[in-house]
């Protein structure tokens, strides 16, 4: 089918507004492409004999008479369910690069923090921020310049972001991901979200509510519900910088440890062709990575998370690019919590391959960019199948359960999962495709909080208990480093099956895995930079019209004109926050990627 025409002139005006800052993207890695063919060369004698002396000695040659050198940079670490299988992972790259006559070397770790142990913690305040950590510890370990390709471990929510941005800055090297899969499934996910609603609501205690998330959090391996961890892993498939069916297929399986292997062959042939990571990702990678968000109901984070990847790879993408996009591509995943799916149901139901046919199909993604295997996305759409101890693309991947994934004609949604909404409050996300009735106008008084504790505090104590708009002010990159507010959504959830018409509006974040309730997020400019969200008084009437785009206070200019906005403070004092107030001061805002680079 041909490609829709709407994604080639969004794709064609990315290019013209980036005309500048990719040009002198791409200068900036041929000078570094130019500089690391003798690096080595030029490096002092000791530099070199540092550089291999964990070798054993045929590789300590090798590596000093110009072999090629892999440089893996990992975020193994105990505390991610989904990053515990990569403690193994160099061990099988370094032996795989070695017979093929390379090196591979461990060049360093970056942190990872999990999320779902932060959700509404202090710690939660520098999970945002991680993401930049992770670019800049990425690029100190590539900083040993040695290396002629890279390889990045990681899965989870800012994880995989930071080592993209981090990777993009040696982007003359070619690069690939590689993720570790999910865990088998447990309870279900529809079952865990019932269980908090319980508990929210004090049907059961507190023992009943760990035992059910113990039963759905239970072993390595990624969440199973869709939500940031698993978005990125789709988009980097997507994107081509892991190979086909990679995302979903679990841990210590044939398959897992075979990509592993293969990977390493991948990335060695693309190596030889001199094909460079950041050509490898052009505008069509970074339009085929958004139409992949809006088609799979995909985490909101992600709309901030691409905005500050493209701009490490020389493209600004904005947040109109995002919702122009949403509004014409059609949701075809029901996973969990747009569906009922989990991750494993969607693998086995045809998966990300099925996925991709399914898009390509409708001429909703560019076919003719680069990826891991030298070859256009089409191949993408093939079964992974193992023939002789090696892993082959050659049949196509079907869709086997049209209740969890559908093709482009046949789509569970017509328009996109997320929405830009514009108003005189400011400008604001909301994630339309877990929405029972996203069409919607609601029109009611608001309930104004300056902390997620204050709401819990006010629904225990049954203040909630009415049709009302909760704002949430001072959640904001610059204000505490925009912290998800996952705590809200069950009570929040309570309240809508009471009946009540219940709305949240933040500028903030909520997580990866919410959007039953109807949760403007993203809100700029925040509430400390003088935004209008920092005007807002309880009774206020506020109108989200979703279809229309807008959301509105409804009270008098003259009214807002004599009001001040409210005092923001936060202690920023324990686990940390102390030692970022560089990045409080510096961050840009969500329109930019919320990054401190921008």
């Amino acid at each position: 089918m041909n490609l829709n025409k709407k994604l080639i002139d969004i794709k064609n005006r990315i290019e013209e507004r980036s005309k500048d800052s990719r040009s002198s993207y791409l200068k900036k890695i041929n000078f570094s492409s130019d500089q690391s063919k003798s690096a080595r060369n030029n490096m002092g004698c000791s530099n070199i004999a540092h550089a291999f002396a964990s070798c054993d000695k045929a590789q300590q040659n090798q590596g000093a008479n110009g072999g090629t050198v892999i440089g893996v940079v990992t975020a193994y670490n105990d505390m991610l369910s989904a990053h515990a299988p990569l403690k193994d992972y160099p061990d099988v790259i370094k032996a795989s690069s070695e017979k093929r006559n390379a090196i591979a070397r461990v060049a360093g770790g970056v942190p990872a923090m999990c999320d779902g142990i932060t959700q509404g913690e202090p710690g939660m305040e520098l999970s945002l921020f991680s993401r930049d950590v992770i670019a800049l510890s990425t690029a100190v370990a590539f900083s040993h310049n040695v290396f002629d390709a890279g390889v990045c471990l990681g899965v989870c929510d800012k994880i995989v972001p930071g080592l993209v941005i981090g990777a993009l800055t040696f982007g003359h090297l070619p690069m690939a991901m590689l993720p570790a899969g999910p865990m088998p499934t447990g309870i279900s996910n529809s079952e865990k979200s019932v269980n908090r609603k319980k508990f929210a609501s004090g049907e059961i205690d507190r023992s009943a509510l760990i035992s059910s998330e113990q039963a759905a959090y239970h072993t390595s391996g990624t969440c199973t519900f869709y939500g940031t961890a698993n978005t990125n892993q789709l988009i980097m498939e997507v994107m081509g910088l892991q190979l086909p069916s990679s995302s979903f297929y679990q841990p210590k399986t044939q398959e897992r440890q075979l990509l592993i292997d293969k990977t390493v062959e991948c990335i060695l042939n693309l190596k030889d062709k001199g094909i460079k990571m950041g050509e490898m990702l052009d505008s069509k990678s970074w339009v085929n990575a958004i139409v992949a968000l809006i088609a799979s109901g995909g985490s909101t984070n992600l709309a901030i998370h691409l905005i500050a990847m493209a701009e490490a790879g020389g493209f600004k993408i904005t947040i109109e690019d995002i919702d122009e996009i949403a509004s014409f591509v059609p949701i075809i995943t029901n996973i969990y919590p747009n569906g009922t799916a989990d991750v494993n149901e969607f693998h086995n139901s045809g998966g990300v391959s099925a996925f991709i046919g399914s898009l390509l199909d409708g001429g909703y993604l560019f076919e003719d960019v680069q990826t891991l295997l030298g070859k256009g996305l089409n191949v993408y759409r093939n079964k992974l199948e193992i023939h002789d101890g090696d892993l082959i693309w050659e049949n196509t991947s079907f869709i086997l359960d049209q209740s969890i994934i559908r093709d482009t004609n046949n789509p569970f949604r017509q328009s996109g999962g997320l929405r830009l909404l514009d108003g005189n409050i400011g400008k604001g996300i909301i994630k339309t495709s877990a929405l029972k009735s996203p069409d919607k106008v609601i029109k009611a008084p608001a309930m104004v909080f300056d902390d997620q504790e204050d709401v819990l505090k006010a629904f225990q104590s049954n203040k909630l208990n009415k049709d009302l708009i909760i704002v949430v002010r001072g959640q904001g990159p610059s204000a505490n480093g925009m912290p998800e507010l996952h705590k809200l959504t069950s009570p929040l959830n309570v309240l809508q099956s009471k009946g009540f018409e219940i709305a949240i509006i933040t500028d903030g974040r909520m997580s990866g895995a919410s959007g039953s309730v109807p949760a403007v997020i993203h809100v700029t400019p925040e509430a400390i930079n003088m935004g209008a969200i920092g005007l807002i008084n309880d009774g206020d009437l506020i109108e989200l019209d979703i279809n229309k785009g807008t959301f509105k206070l409804l009270v008098d200019d003259d009214i807002l004109k004599n009001r001040t906005h409210a005092e923001i403070n936060h202690l920023h004092n324990g686990v940390g926050r102390e030692l970022f107030r560089a990045f409080r001061d510096k961050v840009g805002t969500v329109e930019t990627g919320a990054s401190i680079f921008s």
